[in-house]
């Protein structure tokens, strides 16, 4: 199957979304992102009715399972599923978290690692082994967090970086993550993200989430994006631009609280309007 160009502005493939785009897809929707674990094993009518949107429009497949830096071993016959699916869908992008997520069992959380040469090297080895399985480099996305492990020998934005570099992978770029961990753990989230290797920047989330009581931050991706969260996106393209990159497909994540899709739309169109407002590559460099 043929790959569809992979830019501007995408949403999740929601199945509560799928009546809605059946009738029509809103032209602001540029691609589709799915969970690669709930679609590629699948048959019958959910298969065919993928299939009916593969054939015309973009996807990108994201992980939530994979346990990137978990102990137990790599989950190959996941992997070779998920290659075959790509190939079958034309998709031409798969990223992961930065995190692990079980050993024996699932623990259907996605927990921070710690930030030591040791992890830096066991993880990478295992993206390694990933892009190996797959034929294809992939992305890598900074994970929002709520503990931070003990022993560690560098800082977040650095152990990003290694990993990245070591495992010669892509970075998939979550600005609301960033958000919520500065805001949790108090660093300047505009540092945090110029530090980061957005020279290998492939894939951009942004997202909403819940506020506790107390103030604390909790990646939810069940709310609209807020406007601190906007304007990280926009740091991030400026910063994009004046490296002389050209800017990276950007996903709106809605997981839970799913609105109409008249209200999603309007929210992509708020990507759409920032991307058409930074800067041109002549003008950026």
């Amino acid at each position: 199957m043929p790959k569809l160009p992979l830019t501007g502005a995408g949403l999740g493939f929601r199945r509560e979304l799928i009546p809605a785009l059946q009738t029509q897809v809103p032209s602001p929707i540029q691609f589709f992102e799915l969970a690669p674990e709930n679609w590629a094993r699948m048959g019958g009518a959910s298969a065919r009715i993928l299939r009916s949107f593969t054939e015309r429009h973009p996807f990108v497949c994201h992980g939530l399972s994979l346990s990137l830096g978990g102990p137990a071993p790599l989950d190959t016959e996941l992997l070779g599923d998920i290659r075959r699916f790509m190939a079958q869908h034309g998709i031409q992008l798969y990223t992961e978290h930065l995190s692990w997520c079980g050993d024996a069992h699932p623990l259907h959380e996605l927990l921070p690692l710690p930030c030591t040469e040791a992890a830096v090297r066991w993880t990478a080895a295992r993206i390694r082994q990933t892009q190996d399985v797959l034929g294809c480099r992939i992305g890598i996305e900074n994970a929002s967090r709520y503990i931070t492990p003990p022993g560690a020998e560098m800082d977040e934005a650095d152990f990003i970086r290694a990993v990245v570099e070591e495992a010669d992978c892509l970075l998939h770029l979550d600005v609301n993550n960033i958000y919520v961990n500065s805001q949790n753990f108090g660093f300047d989230p505009r540092i945090f993200l110029a530090r980061l290797p957005l020279e290998r920047c492939c894939y951009i989330h942004v997202a909403g989430h819940y506020q506790e009581a107390d103030g604390f931050l909790i990646d939810t991706h069940g709310s609209p994006v807020i406007d601190p969260v906007w304007a990280l996106l926009e740091d991030a393209y400026q910063h994009l631009r004046t490296r002389g990159l050209a800017l990276p497909p950007t996903c709106l994540e809605r997981d839970f609280n799913i609105p109409p899709l008249p209200e999603l739309v309007a929210e992509l169109q708020h990507i759409t309007r920032r991307q058409q407002a930074a800067p041109a590559l002549a003008e950026a460099l």
